[in-house]
């Protein structure tokens, strides 16, 4: 997979994807990921990237030439329409459709390009929104000063279920959301810390008693802590 990040601020990714799963990714040719500098792809000497908003208000806001320039140069054309097969372009904005484990999946399976958009200040021009963008999406219900952190969340849960990156098959069948449900509780050496016990059942070797403790857990935590997930697709309450 290659990824295209887009920005303002690219010393931000200084390091950020040079550790763990991603870093490893990397070096063994699963992904590759370039930052671009949306200054780069401006043609005025001032190399200006953002401008005051048409109607007045507060803030400035991202012009579309230099964006439409560093997707035509990525993609081939400035057209949705027209990209290559498996590309996406996605635009990280407050107003964006919600981030899911089930998009980041469909992200790594179906994917072989993804350029991401990096939103500042009061936005983006709309036309990049209505010409260039596949998705438009959101991390969260707040607030960033920008896409950037939005960017490396994006790229580390696509990264991690590409296939081979954890270094096993399985390794994200278990995360919270694979299967609707937030993931049980986990627990390791010692077996008693402080007082306090490792579940029995963990510890007797029978793994179908195992699986449905597991399964049990995972059902209390989703309840106590995001009950949306039952009252959605499983239905389970």
């Amino acid at each position: 997979m290659k990824i295209d990040v887009l920005t303002i601020f690219p010393e931000f990714f200084g390091q950020v994807f040079d550790f763990g799963i991603i870093r490893r990714a990397k070096a063994a040719q699963i992904v590759e990921i370039n930052v671009h500098d949306l200054r780069d792809f401006t043609t005025d000497k001032h190399r200006m990237v953002d401008d005051r908003p048409f109607g007045g208000g507060d803030g400035m806001v991202l012009k579309p030439e230099p964006i439409f320039e560093a997707v035509e140069k990525l993609t081939g054309t400035p057209d949705r329409d027209n990209y290559p097969a498996a590309t996406r372009v996605v635009l990280l904005s407050p107003q964006g459709k919600p981030f899911e484990q089930k998009a980041a999946k469909a992200y790594a399976e179906e994917t072989d390009h993804v350029i991401i958009i990096c939103g500042r200040y009061e936005g983006v021009d709309e036309r990049v929104n209505e010409r260039l963008a596949t998705d438009e999406i959101s991390i969260g219900d707040y607030v960033l000063s920008g896409g950037e952190p939005a960017a490396v969340v994006l790229v580390d849960a696509i990264v991690r279920l590409l296939p081979e990156a954890l270094g096993s098959e399985t390794s994200a069948d278990n995360d919270s959301f694979s299967d609707g449900l937030l993931d049980c509780p986990h627990y390791t050496r010692p077996a008693e810390f402080r007082g306090m016990n490792v579940p029995e059942v963990l510890l007797n070797g029978n793994h179908a008693e195992i699986e449905k403790w597991r399964r049990d857990k995972a059902l209390e935590k989703t309840r106590l802590n995001r009950m949306d997930l039952l009252e959605g697709e499983n239905g389970e309450m």
